[in-house]
């Protein structure tokens, strides 16, 4: 900013009043007849919060695995025939996607010769199908082994952070959401992934930028995120097994229609017909 030789003036003669003279203005709501600017009130946090971000995880554990308590999922593992074989873990990895091997990658490279390692070469093989070839039968006992691991606890949190929550919570900031279409952004990328098919992620965004504009575009941001469920909608009816939509439908629709754009609790949702409720 210039300073003018009016500015360097009016400095001046602050310096030469009194403490009580300045104070007087200052309680009168004018300095020199330049008004009193309010400071701007702090952000409100992102998903990406400690205590946002728990509330992410029940959440997608709610329609997940249908309970609040998502650290109890870490040994979940079952063939839900979706055609991407084995989901498992917090987050649902799959052996037909390949995030399943990612994540048996990194547990294997920190933890050498664990249960889940001998695996790899059958989690190559599968990749990309719904096939259990090499997996079965010992597969899901072997998971529920090395879930009882810390370790591969750590690395189930790390590969959900690094493929799924992080990149979800990026791109909603770099749009100008809230705590809100974050999450909608990371509950989106955890169903359907961020691959170049139609229902990916990224192309459920680019459906629901014909409709409405995000903040960081000069968009209203409930009319946007609006947009984005109804093309999340389209996406999840597309596939047969994801065509039951109530956890747009019945959560957060409901908090975008109560403008809870921050995910503030308490929060009350529905998920395939049960109840939940976070105080």
């Amino acid at each position: 900013m210039e300073h003018t030789e009016r500015d360097s003036a009016v400095s001046a003669r602050l310096s030469r009043r009194t403490v009580v003279a300045v104070l007087g203005a200052v309680a009168s709501g004018a300095l020199l007849g330049v008004e009193r600017v309010a400071a701007a009130p702090a952000a409100a946090p992102g998903l990406d919060d400690p205590a946002k971000k728990e509330i992410a995880m029940q959440l997608v554990s709610s329609a997940e695995n249908s309970s609040l308590d998502w650290k109890a999922q870490y040994k979940y593992i079952e063939d839900i025939g979706d055609g991407r074989g084995y989901t498992a873990g917090i987050i649902g990895f799959c052996s037909g996607t390949g995030d399943m091997l990612d994540l048996v990658q990194l547990y294997t490279d920190r933890r050498p010769g664990n249960v889940l390692a001998k695996y790899l070469p059958a989690l190559r093989r599968v990749n990309g199908s719904d096939s259990h070839d090499g997996l079965d039968p010992n597969y899901p006992k072997d998971w529920r082994k090395a879930a009882q691991d810390s370790a591969f606890q750590q690395a189930q949190n790390d590969e959900r952070d690094r493929v799924y929550f992080n990149p979800a919570v990026a791109q909603g900031k770099t749009d100008g959401l809230r705590a809100l279409g974050q999450f909608a952004y990371y509950d989106a990328i955890v169903m359907h992934g961020d691959g170049d098919d139609p229902t990916s992620f990224r192309n459920i965004r680019k459906r629901a930028l014909r409709s409405g504009k995000p903040p960081a575009q000069g968009g209203n941001e409930t009319t946007y995120l609006n947009a984005f469920l109804d093309a999340r909608v389209w996406a999840m009816k597309q596939e047969e097994a994801h065509s039951d939509t109530s956890r747009v439908d019945t959560e957060q629709r409901v908090f975008l229609r109560k403008g809870n754009l921050d995910l503030n609790t308490p929060l009350d949702w529905k998920v395939y017909g049960d109840s939940y409720h976070i105080g």
